[in-house]
């Protein structure tokens, strides 16, 4: 394998019709059980790759070096491989603020709120934290010293501006989930949903009834491809490409 993505399970990936669409090379989706990851790190047999669940902070003892974005947020999703040299990155992190600067979402100076504290949640505390925010919170099903529980998110903190979600809440097929009703979000302006299958969720279908911006993650999927792309064969790449490839990718979702 030159390029291609490693992780498990890879069943309902969008990396290789991205990935082909953005570069002219063959993107393998290529899953791995858990005792298939280390001879595979070890042997160094491709050009680079990307990487995802539940691989992200596995890999991280395979590499000689990372970017900053890996290291703040403690995951990796991109690897190059030069001369036997494995540097990892984290594009996610790119593809998050590709999100807010196409909506043109402001956090300088509002109260965000972030769903989840997961995986998928690191990388967005990233971007938030890089922002003047006047506060950051998290909240998760279970309360920790990081996050606060639903329950006192509702009681304590519905004059956020911003909400986030990384929880998979929402997500296919339990699409009509929803992790928090926005009605008594009184200040709310925006919402955002990393979730991209399905293309619209309970969430942001709310917000956008209550005349709020509503986005979920499809968009920040291409993007995160497109700067992996940029990484992989050192080139730079016009983020004009990403509009057409969302559209694309969004048509293969609504078509099942």
């Amino acid at each position: 394998m030159e390029y291609g993505l490693i992780g498990n399970p890879l069943g309902h990936s969008y990396s290789k019709p991205i990935h082909e669409s953005l570069a002219d090379y063959t993107y393998e989706i290529h899953p791995l059980e858990e005792e298939e990851f280390s001879p595979f790190m070890e042997k160094k047999e491709f050009l680079a790759i990307n990487v995802t669940i539940p691989y992200k902070q596995k890999v991280i003892p395979y590499l000689d070096e990372m970017d900053e974005h890996a290291k703040e947020i403690n995951a990796v999703n991109t690897i190059v491989n030069r001369d036997g040299t494995l540097k990892g990155y984290n594009t996610d992190y790119l593809g998050f603020d590709y999100m807010l600067r196409k909506h043109a979402i402001q956090l300088e100076g509002k109260k965000v709120v972030i769903l989840g504290n997961g995986g998928a949640a690191q990388a967005i505390k990233a971007v938030v934290n890089s922002r003047d925010v006047r506060e950051r919170v998290i909240v998760d099903v279970v309360a920790s010293d990081e996050s606060i529980s639903y329950e006192a998110c509702l009681n304590n903190h519905t004059d956020a501006e911003v909400i986030i979600n990384t929880s998979p809440v929402g997500m296919y097929p339990n699409v009509e989930a929803s992790p928090l009703d926005l009605t008594p979000f009184t200040k709310l302006e925006a919402v955002l949903d990393v979730i991209y299958n399905p293309i619209e969720t309970a969430l942001t279908a709310q917000a956008k009834s209550m005349g709020l911006i509503g986005v979920t993650g499809l968009e920040m999927l291409v993007a995160q491809a497109l700067y992996a792309v940029e990484i992989f064969l050192d080139v730079e790449i016009s983020e004009e490409k990403i509009p057409p490839i969302y559209e694309k990718i969004k048509k293969m979702l609504e078509n099942g």
